[in-house]
């Protein structure tokens, strides 16, 4: 066991259980008097190791980034931050040398120290020890998964190196990784208390969930719905009434809430996700959704836009739209109120308000929206923040009691089983939003109401990182990937004006409608994507430092 290592888990321990934002959160004291001398000797050491494996545990990136990152991977998605990694892989341009940083061991590390020394430790309680190790089990569980599901198989490492060449190993195969994801699991399970142990702790539902995603993305749908009927079964998770306001300050202890990631208030942990409005207000709008995910929202009555009898309007694009489609995106013509209190409305269409430059602009500036649209969840309101948006009490969600019926519904339509029960769960999401129930006699078959289960997955997750895993995963009606129909070609964005004189939210907007002469105004980007690129490539310094790991096939030099 090094020294250095252990210290970073006594550093981090202390710090998470010092000042915590989620009231409750491992209301444990640290000490800080302690050496590797007298480390793994008492409960309260081995409670200090485990919080520091809790520390990042949901997220590969700074402050639960992933929340908005794996969907600017996708077609409802786009990034335009200057770490641009994640943008290369929305347009299919990303190499080995510009990857997406999920090629992590730092948490994995932390996980096998703690399981190889907690043995040592005496517990007042086996019952406490027990669920103590299972909690660490299952974040070790989570890494290999994440890492499994972007990168294939990968090294498999479940000691701690003595050295770093110990740590230069292979990959192990895909199924070899996947197998230790749910024996893991399984164990875990067994020993985690039903309800967590204090706030912010993992429990069975947390690591049912885990499960039941894993099981979903490698396509093992009897066993994914199985783990998703556990989670109800435990009868401690249900819809929110308000579609929205679990992913406010106000609605942080939700029972559709599984696990959200708790965090260091006065930190910026969870700034990045909270900044995603529009750049007039001081917003960093770089992670914005498309209109691709605008183009999926029904109509009102329940057509499609392009169906006849719908009633669009693509002069008015958001008139009489699915109510859901307000409270995921922020759209031009929209009411706003800023961090300073102020009501305005949303303009990011127009170059300049009133003969001023408009900082909502497109071209105003790097950190306006390119899409001209801003995420929903986490920053309306942006009122309910600090102005510094650094000491916020918002906890972000990675695991929903929607996740679990919306898994429910996919597994019966992929085993051909109880589609009556995959409709149901689809309306009771529908009616949550404020949408009306599904038409049973369109939805007659099963290839539509595979059509309408992947779109309402898209709907109710979007902007929580779920749309990338989605669309290398799913295949279409011919084996090809989602991926390639989505990903290949052009993306573009909305332009027009916005008429202040109008009361209507939704009659503001005035789209100009697509033409040839206005495609370059209109054109983000041109995107593109080939087989190989379901996995992602390993950053080339890891490649660098472990000559004995093989980089991600279509990736080599």
């Amino acid at each position: 066991m090094k020294s250095s290592e252990l210290f970073k888990i006594i550093i981090l321990s202390g710090i998470g259980l010092a000042c915590s934002s989620c009231d409750g959160f491992f209301d444990l004291t640290p000490k800080d008097q302690l050496t590797p001398a007298t480390f793994w000797k008492t409960e309260t050491d081995a409670q200090q190791a485990a919080t520091a494996c809790y520390d990042n545990w949901v997220d590969n990136a700074q402050g639960s980034s992933i929340i908005f990152f794996d969907d600017t991977m996708s077609d409802i998605g786009y990034n335009y931050t200057r770490t641009r990694n994640y943008a290369y892989v929305g347009n299919g341009t990303t190499t080995p040398a510009h990857a997406v940083q999920y090629y992590k061991y730092v948490t994995i590390n932390r996980c096998n120290l703690f399981l190889e020394n907690i043995e040592e430790v005496p517990f007042a309680s086996e019952t406490i020890k027990k669920d103590l190790i299972a909690q660490i089990r299952t974040i070790r569980a989570w890494y290999y998964f994440r890492l499994c599901f972007w990168y294939g198989g990968v090294p498999l490492i479940t000691q701690t190196p003595n050295v770093s060449e110990d740590a230069q190993v292979p990959r192990n195969t895909e199924e070899e990784v996947r197998k230790f994801v749910f024996d893991e699991l399984d164990a875990a399970i067994a020993d985690l208390n039903d309800a967590p142990s204090q706030k912010g702790r993992i429990a069975k539902g947390t690591a049912l969930a885990i499960k039941m995603r894993a099981n979903l993305y490698w396509g093992n749908y009897a066993e994914a719905r199985q783990a998703a009927r556990a989670i109800v079964a435990l009868q401690q998770y249900e819809l929110d009434p308000d579609f929205l306001s679990i992913f406010n300050i106000a609605g942080q202890n939700s029972k559709e809430i599984i696990y959200a990631y708790q965090h260091i208030q006065n930190t910026y942990k969870f700034t990045n996700a909270i900044r995603m409005f529009n750049n007039q207000d001081g917003g960093w709008a770089s992670w914005v959704p498309t209109l691709n995910l605008v183009n999926m929202f029904e109509m009102n009555n329940g057509l499609m836009p392009d169906e006849a009898g719908s009633g669009y309007d693509p002069v008015h694009p958001f008139k009489n739209r699915d109510p859901r489609l307000s409270k995921t995106i922020i759209y031009p013509g929209m009411n706003w109120i800023g961090a300073d209190g102020k009501q305005r409305i949303i303009n990011t269409v127009d170059k300049k308000v009133n003969g001023k430059k408009n900082y909502d602009h497109y071209l105003a500036a790097d950190n306006a929206s390119k899409t001209g649209l801003t995420f929903a969840k986490y920053a309306a309101p942006i009122s309910q923040y600090s102005p510094a948006l650094n000491n916020d009490n918002l906890c972000p969600i990675f695991f929903r009691y929607a996740e679990v019926l919306l898994t429910i519904a996919e597994c019966n339509v992929e085993l051909n089983e109880n589609l009556d029960e995959a409709l149901d769960l689809i309306d009771l999401l529908r009616q949550r939003g404020g949408q009306i129930k599904t038409d049973r006699n369109k939805y007659n078959t099963l290839g539509k109401i595979r059509s309408l289960v992947r779109r309402e997955r898209t709907i109710e997750l979007a902007g929580e990182g779920f749309r990338r895993p989605d669309i290398v995963r799913w295949k279409d009606e011919n084996g090809q990937l989602v991926a390639k129909t989505v990903m290949n070609g052009p993306l573009y964005r909305m332009i027009g004006t916005i008429d202040y004189a109008k009361d209507d939210v939704d009659m503001r907007f005035i789209q100009t409608l697509p033409t040839e002469a206005n495609k370059a105004d209109r054109l983000i980007e041109s995107r593109k994507f080939e087989d190989y690129q379901r996995y992602l490539p390993i950053p080339q310094s890891e490649i660098d430092k472990n000559p004995k790991l093989k980089q991600t096939p279509g990736y080599e030099k």
